[in-house]
């Protein structure tokens, strides 16, 4: 890797800036969404009479999988600020200590979450009301799972630190590859060996390493300001603080969405094997057009750190509109090119009518609520860019998880429906993004900033 491959996010037009960044990082996250959804559709279409049962205990684990991974990814936002923040400052020490710290962070946890999710696998799923015909894939899958990690936390803070300083074509370089052997390696366990989930689960295992070789090899050879010593792993307490502030919050922000989805599924595994199967099916393909909203907060939040850092606060503000309008038509696009196609493409993960009809359901009513979404994600990315990250966590904890909690133990039992259960996306997703606007109107920061600044300079 080298400068070519990182963006100049200080000077120059924004909206073309946005695009670049954005759409690889968006199709990283569908890459990343097709490792979950290459292993549903193989074991769907190819464990014979199993097929069902396996497709349902993969999805089973989703809730679980989400959490997990979300809350990390949430705490790599942390990396990504603060090193966009010194790319801002052109404060390289602080860049040098940040990756490695990253580094390090990443391997320590992913070995912990390894050990004790080896130890809690099966609670959790009997928690969740896995059925008993389920349940033993599904256990099997979610260690195979955790065992790798490492290497999955891993790859998140090496591409968070690849965006905090503008390049997220490197990340998607790797990702492309480790896909590709996914599919692979999913067809080959599944068909040729004969396994089952342990065969998708295993494949995703080895997929994921892959990627995160890569890109550690990449940090180590690169000529840029994140170049990656092992000799110097070690976690730097000031910048560690920095991280945290920024990420546990915006970990705990993603967490919610699993949490309150662990609750959802729960009562979607009340209503049967096949509604769990087109909840499973129709979630692998709703994540990939939430990972094209998703691409531009994160590019809102990096744009504006690297702004802030460098105290351009009218650029901040232009960021935050451009992101916003570029977000929505992007997202709308996607929106409906997957629901003009979306029963045939649920038709790839089964053949089951019943299954395509419920999961069409879902896409319907999921995609509908994306107009908030894309709200109040853009504008909490926005806030992170600030280093404001503790309050739009609690807001998301209150409008996601409170009102999702409320209506599947109010208003659930008196309808036991499919339907009943995907209404609550719609009023959640709405009551965060009306706070999450309030929030930032009252709050104002680079207006705040602006402001201090000229008091400093009088």
């Amino acid at each position: 890797m080298n400068r070519r491959k990182e963006i100049d996010m200080l000077t120059g037009s924004i909206w073309d800036k946005i695009l670049v960044y954005a759409l690889p990082l968006a199709a990283t996250g569908i890459l990343q969404q097709l490792f979950n959804a290459a292993d549903v559709v193989v074991v769907g279409r190819f464990t014979g009479s199993h097929g069902a049962a396996a497709m349902a205990a993969v999805g089973a684990n989703s809730p679980v999988i989400g959490l997990i991974v979300g809350v990390f990814v949430g705490v790599s936002l942390g990396t990504n600020v603060v090193i966009a923040n010194a790319v801002g400052m052109k404060n390289r020490k602080m860049i040098h200590q940040a990756v490695h710290t990253s580094i390090l962070f990443a391997l320590i946890c992913g070995v912990i979450m390894t050990i004790l999710g080896e130890l809690f696998a099966a609670p959790i799923l009997r928690a969740l009301s896995v059925p008993d015909d389920v349940l033993p894939m599904a256990v099997l899958y979610l260690r195979i799972y955790f065992s790798g990690l490492p290497v999955i936390l891993l790859y998140n803070f090496e591409a968070a630190i690849f965006r905090g300083i503008g390049n997220t074509r490197t990340p998607l370089a790797a990702l492309t590859v480790s896909g590709i052997l996914n599919v692979f390696l999913n067809l080959f366990f599944v068909i040729v060996v004969g396994m089952t989930v342990d065969g998708v689960a295993i494949a995703t295992v080895i997929s994921n390493a892959v990627s995160a070789l890569a890109l550690l090899r990449t940090l180590m050879r690169t000529d840029s300001d994140v170049r990656l010593d092992l000799r110097k792993l070690r976690i730097h307490s000031n910048v560690f603080q920095k991280i945290m502030m920024i990420g546990i919050p915006a970990g705990i922000q993603s967490a919610v969405f699993a949490i309150a989805n662990i609750i959802i599924q729960s009562a979607i595994n009340s209503l049967g094997t096949v509604v769990m199967a087109a909840s499973s099916a129709a979630y692998n393909i709703e994540v990939f057009v939430y990972d094209v909203l998703n691409a531009f907060s994160q590019a809102c939040t990096t744009f504006t750190g690297q702004n802030n850092g460098a105290g351009n606060m009218p650029r901040c503000k232009k960021i935050l509109g451009l992101c916003l309008l570029e977000g929505a038509v992007c997202t709308a696009a996607s929106v409906a090119l997957v629901l003009l196609f979306g029963k045939q493409i649920l038709s790839f993960f089964t053949t089951d009518q019943a299954v395509i009809d419920t999961g069409y359901i879902r896409l319907v009513l999921i995609f509908f609520a994306y107009i908030f979404t894309i709200q109040y994600e853009v504008m909490s990315g926005y806030l992170r860019g600030f280093g404001i990250s503790a309050l739009p966590a609690f807001l998301t904890t209150l409008g996601i998880c409170g009102v999702r909690i409320a209506w599947i133990y109010l208003v659930f039992p008196g309808s036991r429906t499919f339907h009943t259960i995907m209404m609550a996306y719609p009023y959640s997703l709405a009551a965060t993004a009306a706070m999450m606007l309030t929030t930032l109107l009252v709050r104002r920061p680079a207006s705040k900033r602006e402001r201090a600044a000229v008091r400093r300079a009088a």
